[in-house]
């Protein structure tokens, strides 16, 4: 990996590399998935049928589109034992952890008869799309449809890519129906997108899409926003490893290599105050990349955006931390609990040798549908929260109402809506 002093002009030129992996800056797929966002809406079934045979070589049609209750049996029965016990340790991590996150309505009055509240609704039908590609990422399975479950969504419909002789990857069969996952539906990419956000004859319409997918399935939710609403326009995948001279360079190597596998676009970043860890993580990677199975992606990313920044000062390393705005942040410092405390910006924090960057993955409890892209810096974890509804209550009796009403009309006059005004005083007429 590169090695490069961290100061204010490499810090800027890393920025802006990174921001050319947003989906936003991929403008040549756009028009691609225009047209088939149209072609869905004013095909429905047939043309999600036809693409699905032009790009997953798989001929589906209305009577097998949907998972069906065999096929989920048959892959409980063919799925290793041992992993269906670990989905179901994480299912339970995962409820666990995001139970807590729960809101509640609640309501106030006084004695001027003025009652006000907050009534928290689960948004009714979500759909959730889980990618089939380079990898089939069973946990994201769990990570989308759990949180919808606990906020109470009323109806969660799953859209997967199926392979080239229609069939669904097992353990994200029993992953979904672990979750709870109300209906399976074979389809992918923008196509699947565009289904759930304005139904077919076969997909229903759903009120919110969530889950991750490539740069087809990230454009299209951008498209669809506003039909339905989504949880975020995913990038790829991203690790900031914030590391002092305590930090073990053999962890610090695996850790960045863990992201740096998904796809050539993944960045993995090194900020350190050590000189001596930089070049030891640098040897270690290599080394590493040697031996891993998917030596072609890493060798990729980490050529395109694999980076180690030494700073000066712990401090000027967590600034530059800040500004990068990671999804994955690892604090692998001698103090690694002060060190949060000065961390404004992170998907998900990662705090010590033994809290490397899979355990949040698979197993932790917390989500790993994370912002991307910087986008940390006002974005939050996929949680409950994307999928409630808060709505405002009001209420004021005559007395209440009555003692300030001429203020209202006084600010409602003051901005010229003179209706506004009205419609306070015509309750107040002599």
């Amino acid at each position: 990996m590169r090695i490069v002093k961290l100061d204010e002009n490499s810090k800027k030129d890393l920025l802006v590399k990174l921001l050319k992996r947003s989906p936003s800056q991929y403008t040549e797929y756009e028009n691609t998935v225009a047209q088939i966002i149209e072609n869905i809406r004013a095909g429905k079934d047939r043309a999600l049928f036809d693409y699905t045979k032009q790009f997953d070589k798989c001929d589906i049609n209305a009577d097998n589109i949907e998972v069906t209750e065999e096929e989920f049996k048959e892959a409980y029965e063919t799925i290793d034992p041992e992993l269906l016990g670990t989905i179901r340790k994480s299912a339970a991590n995962i409820k666990k952890f995001h139970e807590k996150q729960k809101q509640r309505s609640w309501f106030d009055t006084d004695e001027n008869g003025i009652f006000l509240g907050q009534k928290v609704t689960a948004i009714e039908k979500v759909g959730v799309y889980v990618p089939g590609g380079k990898a089939a990422l069973a946990s994201s399975v769990l990570m989308n449809i759990i949180p919808a479950k606990v906020a109470g969504v009323a109806s969660i419909n799953m859209c997967t890519p199926p392979n080239a002789e229609g069939k669904v990857n097992n353990a994200i069969l029993v992953a979904a129906k672990e979750a709870g996952a109300d209906r399976v539906f074979k389809a992918g990419g923008a196509q699947a997108i565009a289904s759930m956000a304005y139904g077919t004859e076969s997909i229903p319409k759903v009120d919110k899409v969530v889950g991750p997918g490539n740069i087809y399935v990230a454009l299209a939710k951008k498209r669809v926003y506003g039909n339905v609403g989504i949880d975020s326009i995913a990038g790829p995948s991203e690790i900031l490893v914030l590391a002092d001279e305590t930090a073990n360079a053999r962890f610090v190597a695996a850790d960045l290599l863990s992201q740096a596998e998904h796809d050539e676009l993944a960045s993995a970043i090194l900020i350190t105050t050590s000189q001596e860890l930089a070049e030891k993580v640098s040897d270690e990677v290599k080394a590493f990349t040697e031996k891993l199975s998917r030596k072609a992606i890493i060798d990729k990313s980490l050529e395109n955006y694999g980076y180690i920044l030494v700073a000066d000062t712990i401090d000027e390393a967590i600034d530059a931390v800040n500004e990068i705005a990671s999804e994955h942040l690892e604090v692998l410092t001698k103090d690694p609990f002060v060190t949060l405390s000065k961390i404004r910006n992170a998907g998900a924090i990662f705090l010590g040798s033994y809290s490397s960057e899979p355990l949040g993955d698979y197993f932790a409890g917390p989500n790993h549908i994370l912002p991307t892209n910087g986008t940390a810096r006002f974005f939050s974890a996929l949680s409950v929260d994307d999928f409630i509804k808060k709505s405002s209550v009001i209420a004021y009796s005559r007395e209440a109402l009555e003692s300030i009403h001429k203020d209202i009309e006084r600010f409602a006059e003051a901005e010229g809506l003179t209706a506004h005004a009205n419609s306070v005083a015509v309750r107040f007429e002599k």
